[in-house]
């Protein structure tokens, strides 16, 4: 029955790992992060915890007797010490016996919790990662069972289908089935995902490749008069993948259709028949309808802001020279995570380095789930482990590593920008300090909305009332007793220059660097957030209400605070491990590595030009930024770019080119230098 080769149902699920393909067990990447530590620096991650420092101690007492050196690096004990370390003897139990131990526990969470920090994802061995049991992998078509069927990439099982060719009764009876998958292979090939596998997770899918298999549904319905709205399809994609998208949305219109994109790509809005713009500013200084009509018309005659990006009026100038670095190198040798071959890669610090290639070539795989992971774990970062490497050279010349992503600042409405920089707790002592406050002996704590004092109780200083609605979804209503206010009467009483703490929380920050500029380490942080082209923002606004490219341009922003860095510097210091840091000491103080994951993403021209300034300050600070990214207006101002490829999936996964933007431009082998020629 077709459910036997379903992993999702227990009559064709492995028996030992219920269809997952992988089982939980303890993974030695996380319970001893930094190999290059000793056991009397910390080298095993669980025995630093204040609560289970006696099992380390036990360990010292005997380990003279047992001839384990607890000076040496945990990566050069002998095959017989690591042994007594994990396994224990018959006076002291080891990290297996340990971990023994604490799963007899495992009814109480913060227990279960604390497991579960140092357990990983290891391949069923039972089914080898397939999810299936032997019943349905015994089952074959031309030699191939359903496992194999599915790690073959959507191209190659095009090709399966297309050469496949059956007789007699199950030609018959395979007619349809075969039809329709052939239609929806041929559509997903189409759409430039031919080099994804069919068993690759969902979750793994980029906001683009999701977008694009929708698309393919969409093109092997055949449907007519349909209004299709997509938000930026083109995120995530190469150059030359956004032309294979453009002829699908063509495609689309075709049929007599019609398609509303919301896009800040040129190419794509080069290729629409009619233009919409917004603005002319952002936040509040948009919200305007300021052209509508043609596109030939826009790049004729438009007076906009895109017009003038479109038509090259305004731009993004390439820098004059390129930087060459501080003379080290972060290199990092043999990875071989998913389609990777193996690779080794040096990228040159204290420079703007951006990792450039085609859709799924391998791009994040080498920087986030490699680079990034390694790295994390080797500064005390919590992060998953890192796929497949050799090794990584130059870790001593970085202090510290940042991943600034697109995540949000916070998960709660409390959560805000002004906070976040950490600006509030001037702005509440601020308001302490004058007259009015003194005279009814306010304390800062008083103009906080987070702790009780001034914050009205009513609502504990959200602002608005929750009403469980059961079956619905929760309705919120404004606060009665303050009016979404937030305080109590009193608090709201004291003002400086007719403002209360409420109103200021209203402000922009373009209105707050005016206000506050009296209090110059407070401007300063403000002056920032509008560097980075964000004065549009309130205060106070709700973290949750934030795009991801607001949230990523915060996060930059706040890096470039001179109290963060300090505090950042001070956390990192109280980390096990100082032999690691004081290596890192030899160099630049402010050397830290910061990774992007594409921050170009739902930013129109003008922002990447905001955002570019603000990237230049930190890599003239001492810092290494490495990007990665399709965007070629920021490709373009890069000092350094090494090129992955030449395709996606298995096709890809190499390293095409690396040198300056000029370099790659001169390599045929590389898609990106094909694109990047006409800017340079």
């Amino acid at each position: 029955r077709p459910i036997l080769f379903s992993f999702n149902h227990p009559l064709g699920a492995c028996d030992e790992c219920k269809g997952f393909g992988n089982i939980l067990r303890y993974d030695e990447t996380k319970i001893i992060p930094d190999k290059s530590l000793s056991l009397k620096e910390g080298a095993i991650e669980p025995w630093t915890k204040p609560a289970y420092t006696w099992w380390y101690e036990e360990m010292e007492r005997f380990a003279a007797r047992y001839e384990v050196d607890l000076d040496a690096p945990f990566e050069e004990l002998s095959e017989r010490e690591r042994e007594i370390v994990y396994k224990g003897t018959k006076d002291f139990k080891g990290i297996d016996g340990f971990f023994k131990e604490l799963e007899t526990k495992k009814y109480k969470l913060h227990i279960r919790v604390f497991l579960s920090r140092f357990k990983g994802q290891f391949p069923c061995e039972a089914c080898r990662g397939t999810r299936f049991k032997d019943k349905a992998l015994n089952i074959r078509i031309n030699k191939v069972n359903i496992a194999e069927l599915s790690a073959m990439t959507i191209e190659d099982a095009k090709a399966f289908f297309t050469d496949l060719e059956l007789k007699g009764k199950a030609k018959e009876l395979t007619k349809e089935p075969l039809r329709q998958i052939r239609l929806k292979l041929r559509f997903l090939n189409q759409t430039g995902l031919g080099y994804i596998t069919l068993n690759r997770l969902t979750k793994t899918l980029s906001g683009g490749e999701a977008q694009r298999i929708q698309l393919a549904n969409q093109l092997g319905s055949a449907l007519t008069g349909v209004l299709y709205i997509l938000d930026e399809p083109s995120v995530g994609l190469h150059p030359r993948d956004v032309s294979v998208l453009i002829e699908e949305l063509k495609q689309l219109k075709a049929r007599d259709n019609t398609v509303v994109l919301v896009e800040h790509d040129s190419a794509v809005i080069e290729a629409s028949d009619y233009v919409i713009e917004l603005g002319p500013g952002s936040g509040e200084l948009g919200g305007e309808l300021v052209y509508s009509g043609t596109t030939e018309e826009l790049l004729k005659n438009g007076t906009t802001l895109s017009a003038d990006y479109l038509r090259g009026t305004k731009s993004i100038h390439i820098p004059h020279w390129r930087r060459r670095g501080n003379g080290e190198f972060l290199t990092i040798k043999g990875a071989k995570g998913n389609n990777l071959k193996s690779i080794d890669l040096s990228i040159p610090l204290g420079t703007l380095s951006c990792i450039t290639g085609v859709s799924g070539s391998g791009k994040s795989t080498l920087i986030m789930d490699t680079l990034y992971n390694a790295l994390a774990h080797r500064f005390g970062i919590k992060a998953d482990s890192a796929l497949e490497y050799d090794a990584i050279d130059g870790v001593r010349y970085i202090r510290d590593v940042r991943l600034i992503d697109q995540g949000p600042i916070g998960k709660t409405p409390r959560s805000n920008p002004i906070t976040y920089i950490g600006g509030f707790d001037e702005i509440r002592s601020f308001y302490a300090s004058l007259k009015e406050a003194t005279t009814m002996g306010m304390t800062a704590g008083s103009f906080s909305f987070n702790v009780p004092g001034g914050r009205c109780e009513e609502c504990t200083g959200e602002g608005a009332k929750k009403l469980e609605m059961y079956f619905l979804p929760d309705v919120y209503t404004k606060c009665p007793a303050c009016n979404g206010k937030r305080y109590k009467p009193q608090v709201l009483e004291v003002r400086c220059m007719g403002r209360n703490i409420h109103d200021v929380l209203n402000m922009t920050f373009d209105e707050a660097y005016s206000f506050f500029t009296p209090l110059p380490s407070l401007a300063r942080r403000i002056s920032i957030i509008r560097e980075v082209g964000l004065g549009y923002l309130k205060l106070g606004q709700a973290a949750t209400t934030l795009s991801g490219g607001e949230a990523q341009r915060l996060k930059i922003a706040r890096e470039l605070t001179p109290e963060h860095s300090k505090t950042r510097s001070a956390n990192l210091s109280k980390l096990k491990g100082g032999k690691l840091r004081a290596k890192a000491t030899e160099k630049d103080p402010g050397q830290r590595l910061y990774i992007l994951d594409e921050p170009t993403t739902g930013l129109h021209t003008d922002d990447i030009k905001k955002l570019l300034s603000v990237l230049n300050r930190l890599v003239d600070s001492g810092n290494t930024i490495i990007v990665v990214e399709h965007n070629l207006e920021l490709i373009k101002t890069a000092d350094f770019i090494a090129d992955i490829g030449p395709e996606g999936g298995n096709k890809g996964g190499e390293v095409i080119a690396t040198g300056t933007p000029e370099d790659i431009v001169a390599e045929e082998a590389s898609h990106t230098g094909r694109y990047l020629k006409d800017l340079l």
